[in-house]
């Protein structure tokens, strides 16, 4: 198996190698790879569009033209995990800061997220989330954006303080948290599982 870390800002390096934890808890013989090239991409199983300034990575990736790789990556059913402003870029639908920062959604996922919806970066917490087939997990929030509303295709697999914070639509995955910076396997393990 053979998973992208789209690596253009963010929690990349954190993604790789908790997912390499991840493929080895479970016993799945793999690689993750932090990449921009069209090529992995397309080669690829599962896709991962880690956290960072949603709007700039945006840009970056229409840019560079692997929006359009990730989109059939999706259509093709191949699971995608969008985290914090990874989450953002999934939605279909985003408040007004999204719309005046001209964000470009990749419109995958049938969700409305708002950008910062737990404050600033100094506002910045980790909270023990229960997480639907994955149980207790303590979740890093930071500048996190949340679901405001789902459409209902959409499986709501946590809400923390009235907001849907995960979230899975068929093959894709829409965490307003980073579960890369926790020591904790989980939900990697549970996002491979989606490619089997």
């Amino acid at each position: 198996m053979k998973v992208a870390i789209i690596s253009v800002q963010g929690d990349v390096e954190e993604h790789v190698l908790i997912t390499k934890r991840a493929m080895d808890n479970i016993g799945i013989d793999g690689e993750a790879i932090a990449t921009i090239s069209k090529e992995e991409i397309k080669k690829s199983d599962a896709i991962i569009l880690p956290g960072g300034e949603s709007t700039t990575i945006s840009k970056l990736i229409h840019q560079r033209g692997i929006d359009k790789e990730i989109k059939e990556a999706a259509m093709k059913g191949k699971p995608i995990m969008g985290t914090c402003a990874g989450s953002i870029l999934l939605a279909k639908h985003g408040n007004e800061q999204i719309k005046k920062t001209k964000t470009k959604l990749l419109g995958l996922m049938d969700i409305w997220v708002k950008r910062n919806a737990f404050g600033r970066q100094i506002e910045s917490f980790q909270v023990k989330l229960d997480i639907k087939n994955i149980g207790y997990f303590n979740a890093v929030f930071i500048r996190a954006p949340a679901i405001v509303k789902t459409g209902s295709n959409v499986d709501i697999l946590s809400e923390f303080e009235g907001y849907v914070v995960a979230a899975r639509q068929k093959n894709l995955l829409a965490l307003s948290f980073h579960p890369e910076l926790a020591d904790d396997t989980r939900i990697h393990e549970y996002f491979l599982r989606m490619a089997e």
